[in-house]
C-alpha cells in the first residue's frame, strides 16, 4: 500500500469521525427539545407511568426521602419522554451516518428506515408497558405472601420502569438493525441461518439480563426477540434477491462500493 493510499484512508477515517461527531451533536440538540416539551407535561407523564405498580402500593403512590428526589424524577421523565418522542428525527441522523455505505437506490428506503423504527421502539416500549411489567409486579409483589407491604420509593422505580421499557423499545429494534447489516454487507441471510443457534442462545441470555429475575418475564422477552431475529433474515433475503436482480451480487458488494 503507498503513502498516498495511507494517507487516503487516514483522511476517511477522520471524515467517518468528524460526521459521527456531527450526528450526536444534531441528537443531542433533538434529545434537548424534545426534554424540554416533556417536562411542561412531566405530572401526566408521571401519572401514567405509575399505573403499572399503583394497585400494589399501600395509597396508590411512591415514596420519596429527600426534599430533591420528587424534582430529580420528573426531569429524568422528561428526558425519557424526549428520547421517546424525538425518536424519528434521531433515527433520522442514524440514517444519514450509515447511508453513504448503501447504494445510491438503497438510499431510497430512508423513510421505511425511520417509520419502522420508531414503530418498533414504540411496540417495544407498549409490550414491556402493557404486557411484561404488569406480570412482573403481579409476581414481584405477590411472592412470599401479603403481610408485608412494599414501600417502594420514586428513585427505585423509575430506574426499573426505564430500564425495561428501554431495553424492550431498544431490543425491538433487532430486524431494523439486522436488515442494515445485510443492506451493507456484512452479514448474509446464509450465515444468519447457520449462526442461528448462537443467536438463540445469545438473545435468551439478553432475556435472562434485562427482565425480572422470574421465568415468565423471560419467556415474554425471549418470544418476541426470536420472532424479530426471523423477520430480520427474511428481510435480508428479500434485499439479498433485490440486489441480485439488480445485477449486484452480495459476494461482491464491499468491492464495488471502493
Amino acid at each position: 500500500m503507498t503513502a498516498d493510499e495511507v494517507e487516503a484512508k487516514g483522511q476517511s477515517l477522520f471524515e467517518h469521525l468528524g460526521e459521527l461527531r456531527q450526528r450526536l451533536i444534531y441528537s443531542a440538540y433533538i434529545l434537548i427539545i424534545g426534554t424540554a416539551i416533556c417536562y411542561a407535561f412531566s405530572e401526566d407523564i408521571f401519572n401514567f407511568i405509575r399505573n403499572p405498580i399503583r394497585p400494589y402500593l399501600p395509597d396508590g403512590g411512591l415514596i420519596y426521602t429527600g426534599p430533591l428526589d420528587k424534582f430529580m424524577a420528573h426531569i429524568k421523565l422528561a428526558v425519557i419522554g424526549g428520547f421517546i418522542i424525538s425518536c424519528p428525527l434521531w433515527l433520522y441522523q442514524v440514517w444519514k451516518f450509515v447511508a453513504p455505505g448503501l447504494y445510491t437506490k438503497e438510499k431510497k428506503y430512508m423513510f421505511g428506515f425511520i417509520a419502522s423504527g420508531t414503530i418498533l421502539f414504540l411496540m417495544g416500549a407498549a409490550f414491556s408497558y402493557f404486557v411484561v411489567l404488569p406480570m412482573a409486579f403481579h409476581f414481584l409483589m405477590n411472592f412470599g405472601g401479603n403481610i408485608d407491604k412494599p414501600m417502594i420509593s420514586i428513585e427505585q422505580y423509575l430506574g426499573f420502569f426505564t430500564q425495561m421499557c428501554l431495553m424492550f423499545g431498544i431490543s425491538f429494534e433487532l430486524p431494523l438493525i439486522i436488515s442494515i447489516l445485510g443492506m451493507m454487507g456484512i452479514v448474509s441471510q446464509k450465515f444468519l441461518k447457520e449462526k442461528r443457534r448462537y443467536a438463540v442462545m445469545t438473545l435468551a441470555v439478553l432475556s435472562a439480563i434485562i427482565t425480572p429475575p422470574d421465568l415468565m418475564s423471560m419467556i415474554m422477552m425471549l418470544i418476541p426477540m426470536l420472532a424479530l431475529y426471523e423477520l430480520g433474515v427474511f428481510m435480508v433475503g428479500i434485499f439479498e434477491r433485490k440486489r441480485e436482480s439488480d445485477g449486484a451480487p452480495f459476494d461482491q458488494r464491499v468491492n464495488e462500493r471502493e
